[in-house]
């Protein structure tokens, strides 16, 4: 189970470590949304095709409806947060429990 525990482990800190690189990528999006970056400059279209996936589908769930104000970004987030304790706690409460044995 040593084995199998240490697995657990590493998944979890490489799956925490992705959803924060996401959740940096998605602030980064709502900053940029604020000015006018070169829309070809490969950053700006690398942070667009990695979080526009995500924030459309929301943006089709919920519209903006509070003076054009989009929320999808803090939705992402909240998710990305409760993902990052949910999944990786949970993974590294299993994995401390098999560690243990």
């Amino acid at each position: 189970m040593f084995f199998i525990g240490n697995f657990l482990e590493a998944a979890a800190t490489v799956i925490h470590y992705i959803l924060t690189f996401f959740m940096w990528i998605v602030i980064a999006r709502a900053i940029l949304s604020w000015v006018s970056p070169d829309p070809f400059n490969p950053i700006v279209r690398f942070i667009h095709n990695a979080t526009e996936p995500v924030l459309s589908r929301i943006r089709a769930t919920i519209p903006a409806v509070a003076g054009g104000i989009d929320f999808s970004p803090i939705i992402v987030f909240l998710a990305v947060v409760f993902l990052d304790k949910f999944i990786v706690g949970n993974l590294l409460g299993m994995a401390r429990r098999l560690l243990v044995e």
